[in-house]
């Protein structure tokens, strides 16, 4: 594959790249913000895609036997996790099933736990179901590493109020592949105090070492029966746009439940589209999928070189998933306000605000480097350029 293909995604009613003006508020930042890639899905999906556009009829579509066949294989292969079919639940989105999940499993007051600093909506789907949130921030490390805190997560269940723990595995912005001992000690602590763990595992493909990812419903029966696992293909081939996603939920009562709030909101139809673009990718988009590690990983060490040689106010650690960098901006002694100002306006880039994620992530920025290696150097060039001026102005 050539990654170094540029492709102009202007004038297409791209997030990422027309609403530039709208979010930055300037017309020239360079986008590196919104998580998708700027790179074609694989080719065995644009060709069954192109297939399935001949035919001409775009009518009602469910999913098939064989699509969830494809998705199930895929789990087995990548991950050694056996799943049966029938646990396969499709929805159109990760984050829409979060909040239908809070709505069906919690009631108003209950609590829900998430890990800060950690994916936007994590925040929102909780509060917008008139629940309470409670934060259990990670410990970050002196290297940049970033681990549960167990203690704090115990202090917090301990109370009896929390229903709900929301894990983002592997997470995201901090890019940790979570061990199997991390998530046993998770899974006791939620055994014990009755917890059911909603694990987001939309990035479980996009890791740098094979196998290194454990689902967290593969750790034991238990965990089994109290978990749903949150899957997609749109982050790992680039086909977010297809809205489709895919719960995995082993304890039938659970599923059930699902279905319920599914049905009462009439949620639950499948794109044409979207269907064969996922039994597509997860069939024949692996060696897609190899071929662009190997290239994301070359972007993010570009990245951290750059850092390391030529912007020593910065920080970086190498993740172990996902096409995101969390790049620490905190030694500018910038208030965060004042750094989103700094980054948009004189080094025209437009990241993700490390505020966003929580207050622990005031001070970082996180930057998609799932672009053309050109566009992450033009990136490194703006950024030097305006500490370079940055620092003549300190002198």
């Amino acid at each position: 594959m050539n990654f170094d293909l540029t492709i102009d995604r202007s004038c297409t009613a791209c997030h990422k790249w027309d609403n530039v003006p709208a979010v930055f508020g300037v017309p020239d930042a360079l986008p590196m913000w919104v998580a998708d890639m700027d790179f074609a899905a694989p080719p065995a999906v644009l060709e069954a895609l192109h297939r399935r556009v001949e035919h001409g009829v775009f009518g009602y579509t469910f999913p098939t036997e064989s699509y969830q066949e494809a998705i199930a294989e895929w789990m087995q292969s990548r991950h050694g996790w056996s799943i049966q079919k029938d646990w396969i639940q499709f929805c159109p989105g990760v984050v829409p099933a979060l909040s239908l999940i809070v709505d069906a499993f919690t009631e108003p007051g209950d609590q829900v736990v998430i890990q800060t600093p950690v994916y936007p909506p994590f925040h929102s789907v909780v509060k917008d179901q008139e629940r309470e949130l409670v934060l259990n921030p990670l410990i970050r490390g002196e290297d940049g590493d970033y681990a549960m805190d167990f203690e704090d997560l115990e202090k917090s269940l301990a109370g009896g109020r929390v229903k709900m723990l929301i894990l983002c595995s592997p997470h995201n912005p901090v890019g940790r592949v979570w061990r199997r001992e991390e998530l046993e000690r998770l899974a006791d602590l939620c055994r014990q105090y009755d917890v059911l763990v909603v694990s987001d595992e939309i990035h479980a493909d996009l890791i740098f070492e094979q196998g290194s990812h454990t689902p967290f419903a593969a750790l034991s029966d238990d965990a089994a029966s109290r978990s749903i696992i949150c899957t997609a293909p749109s982050k790992t081939f680039n086909i977010a746009g297809m809205n489709t996603a895919n719960m995995i939920i082993p304890n039938e009562q659970l599923r059930r439940t699902f279905r319920k709030v599914l049905n009462r909101y009439h949620i639950g139809s499948i794109t044409p589209l979207g269907a064969v673009a996922t039994e597509a990718a997860y069939r024949e988009g692996g060696p897609w999928l190899d071929e662009l590690l190997v290239y994301i990983r070359g972007n993010m060490e570009l990245v951290a070189n750059y850092i390391r040689e030529h912007l020593p106010e910065l920080s970086v650690a190498l993740p172990e998933a996902t096409y995101l960098l969390w790049i620490d901006f905190r030694s500018l002694g910038m208030e965060h306000d004042k750094l989103n100002r700094f980054l948009v306006e004189e080094a025209k880039l437009g990241l993700n605000s490390g505020a966003t994620f929580g207050k622990d992530g005031e001070g970082f920025m996180r930057m998609n480097v799932a672009c053309t290696r050109a566009t992450v150097e033009e990136a490194m060039s703006r950024l030097h350029n305006a500490i370079r001026q940055w620092r003549e102005m300190r002198k």
